[in-house]
């Protein structure tokens, strides 16, 4: 009986121990809005940025929206730089990943077609941040590899 007592008590201090991260996480099937902001530059270009930082949020990141303002994207902000792969699951508008330097320069970019789930949209190099945008952003402002992007994000990892 002891035992079982137990381990009903480990149980539910577990999940009120974690009660706090789900907290934050939008409903299931239900977009995540109300990630922190932060404001990016690049060029003479505004970027209002959700900042997806923990697993769940990046896990979760741009999926079920019906739409997006021009000027907001989603950085997913990762705690290493790696190869970064990205899939369109339950994502439903066409996206441009930058895949973007611990400077905040752009590695590269890739276009990403709704519901694709293939995941074989990855960085060149190892980075620490993604950028998603609503596809042609970047194209339609002339911006490329090597554009450099500017904000608290960057400005930490140079002072590192």
């Amino acid at each position: 009986m002891r035992s079982s007592l137990r381990r009903y008590l480990l149980a539910a201090l577990a999940t009120l121990a974690c009660a706090p991260v789900f907290a934050q996480l939008a409903p299931a099937g239900q977009p995540q809005l109300d990630l922190p902001r932060t404001t990016l530059t690049i060029g003479m270009h505004r970027i209002d940025t959700q900042l997806a930082t923990t697993p769940e949020q990046r896990q979760i990141g741009l999926m079920f929206r019906k739409d997006m303002p021009q000027h907001e994207g989603m950085l997913f902000v990762f705690e290493q730089p790696a190869v970064q792969c990205f899939w369109m699951k339950n994502t439903l508008i066409p996206l441009t990943a930058a895949f973007v330097a611990d400077d905040g320069s752009i590695v590269n970019l890739v276009d990403m077609q709704p519901l694709d789930e293939k995941g074989n949209h990855c960085s060149t190099q190892p980075v620490r941040y993604v950028l998603e945008m609503n596809q042609g952003w970047f194209k339609q402002r002339h911006l490329a590899a090597g554009s450099k992007l500017r904000g608290k994000p960057f400005a930490a990892q140079a002072a590192r």
